[in-house]
């Protein structure tokens, strides 16, 4: 095992630590659930990044994904002509400078909406989510309605996974609460993470199944993170959820139609939180820099150093993974995963970039904490106000859950 393996595995108990000095509650703390949660996240990366097996399954969701955007440029070429991706009726003067996010990028989430909505109708998804909130349920003790939240978040959005348990949502007891938000904010849907592949597939190998399986070990990790925020004692009593995915659509057309809607909806809600949240940075830059010399990005940089040491980056990679983690807090890993795609990842090496892949594989950020708190608090508004002071806890353990990734596959992944 090298040096920087050796690094990112001390990093692993760091985080842990860190976790713990940042909750509330610091007794508690069940030794099962820091062995489960700290094996689960090893066993499960290391099968899915070294047995050839599901390796070769990584290049069969990398082959779906590229299928997905090649069907869905066939559809934007129709409708938004070179901007969406056809034939240029002139010379581009810049390699790249034809691209357009929103005609180009954004518009899988539309497909990929109708996709997923299909496979639920289908109850594919269900089944999965259901053998995995199992696995789950052994691994941490937890109720059913909690872990299937976790499990569903892998696949679908922070306020869609909690909708799949809205019956049992008031009854969770108030850690089981605390994990459910940060699950949501550890883990990126289904529909994203195809969007975010096809963005850094030319500088991570592999990008679909590395981030499929970053979402993956984030679901252990997030529950870590969460339980030594805030420790169980109360006894879970929702065991009942797991199995009970309930019909959504009439019929496969209806689940086409309504995954669809709602992919526009989620599209037309990235495109303007874009818009707004680097309008807000540039502007907040724009008053710190005058006055201090100092940016947003650049006070990201400096609070999460330690961090990307501790999942094993070497100390000359760290200052620009530091920042990009900063601006996935600040702004979104949206813009983060464009720039670890273009300049930012342009000088680091390759396992740093796969690292940071990982890393950034979460809903981390201040906008999607109002957004899962604004739907959480309509699902169950007898514990809005729990659900509003556990919002910028729930912040933090996710960002440390995603360092766990990071230091995960930084154990894992030889220089």
């Amino acid at each position: 095992m090298s040096a920087l393996q050796l690094q990112a595995l001390a990093g692993l108990p760091l985080l842990c630590l860190l976790a713990w000095l940042c909750g509330g509650c610091r007794r508690g703390v069940r030794p099962r659930v820091v062995v489960a949660g700290l094996l689960g996240q090893l066993l499960v990366a290391a099968l899915l990044l070294h047995v050839p097996v599901l390796r070769a399954g990584f290049a069969a969701v990398g082959d779906g994904v590229e299928a997905l955007a090649r069907a869905t440029r066939a559809g934007t070429s129709l409708v938004f002509g070179y901007l969406g991706g056809a034939p240029l009726p002139f010379t581009e003067t810049a390699a790249g400078a034809s691209f357009i996010l929103f005609f180009q990028a954004l518009p899988l989430v539309l497909v990929v909406g109708a996709l997923s909505a299909v496979l639920y109708h289908w109850r594919i998804l269900p089944l999965v989510v259901d053998g995995l909130a199992r696995g789950l349920r052994r691994l941490f003790g937890l109720s059913g309605a909690c872990n299937l939240s976790v499990a569903a978040n892998v696949f679908v959005g922070m306020v869609e996974a909690p909708l799949l348990i809205r019956p049992w949502l008031g009854r969770l007891t108030r850690a089981e609460l605390f994990v459910t938000m940060v699950a949501g904010l550890a883990t990126i849907s289904g529909n994203m993470l195809v969007v975010y592949a096809t963005m850094i597939a030319p500088v991570v190998p592999d990008a679909a199944g590395q981030l499929l399986t970053a979402s993956l070990i984030s679901a252990p990790g997030a529950i870590l993170a969460a339980l030594l925020m805030l420790p169980e004692r109360e006894t879970p009593v929702t065991v009942a959820a797991e199995g009970a995915a309930p019909r959504l659509h009439d019929s496969t057309m209806d689940a086409i139609v309504t995954g669809t809607a709602d992919g526009l909806q989620l599209l037309l809600g990235i495109m303007a939180s874009l818009i707004v949240f680097v309008a807000l940075v540039a502007l907040l830059n724009g008053m710190l820099e005058p006055l201090t010399g100092l940016t947003l990005q650049r006070i990201g940089a400096w609070v999460f150093w330690p961090l990307a040491f501790a999942m094993g980056i070497p100390a000359e990679d760290c200052a620009t993974v530091a920042r990009l983690l900063g601006v996935k807090v600040v702004v979104n890993e949206f813009v983060s995963y464009l720039e670890l795609a273009g300049s930012g990842g342009a000088g680091l090496a390759e396992r740093s970039r796969i690292i940071l892949a990982f890393a950034l594989c979460g809903f981390t950020n201040f906008g999607s904490v109002g957004i899962m708190m604004t739907g959480m608090a309509a699902m169950c508004p007898e514990r809005r106000a729990e659900i509003v002071r556990l919002g910028l806890p729930s912040l933090v353990a996710a960002s440390i859950a995603c360092c766990m990734a990071g230091a995960t596959v930084g154990v894992l992944t030889s220089p």
